[in-house]
């Protein structure tokens, strides 16, 4: 099964959750519940003490506000990107968010990319 075949509808019901969680878990610094929904590719990749200082010392990540604008879709090979508009509660200024899914072996929906820039 390939995600990009799904419809957006289909897609942003799996893709909002899953953003919100991210958000909810990073503003809490709550590393086991954050990576939670990771694909194994993308847990055998993380530096877990950059992730580790992230959620310590960053205050974009800790402080990220929890409404956001879904600003669409991008499907490519066997990926699709969720792109958000992101602010924080501390900081001024906006920052693009993208969370990367797609399908793992047991045909779960799995994060494959997450990040904020």
């Amino acid at each position: 099964m390939n995600i990009i075949e799904s419809s957006d509808d289909e897609i942003l019901a799996v893709a909002h959750p899953m953003w919100d969680d991210l958000i909810k878990y990073s503003n809490a610094g709550e590393y086991g519940k954050f990576i939670e929904n990771f694909s194994y590719e993308m847990l055998f990749g993380l530096n877990e003490v950059e992730i580790g200082k992230q959620f310590a010392k960053s205050e974009l990540t800790r402080n990220l506000d929890p409404k956001y604008d879904f600003l669409g879709l991008i499907r490519r090979n066997a990926h699709v990107s969720a792109l958000y508009r992101m602010r924080s509660t501390k900081k001024e200024g906006e920052w693009l968010g993208r969370l990367v899914l797609g399908y793992n072996k047991e045909g779960e929906i799995k994060i494959y990319g997450a990040s904020i820039f």
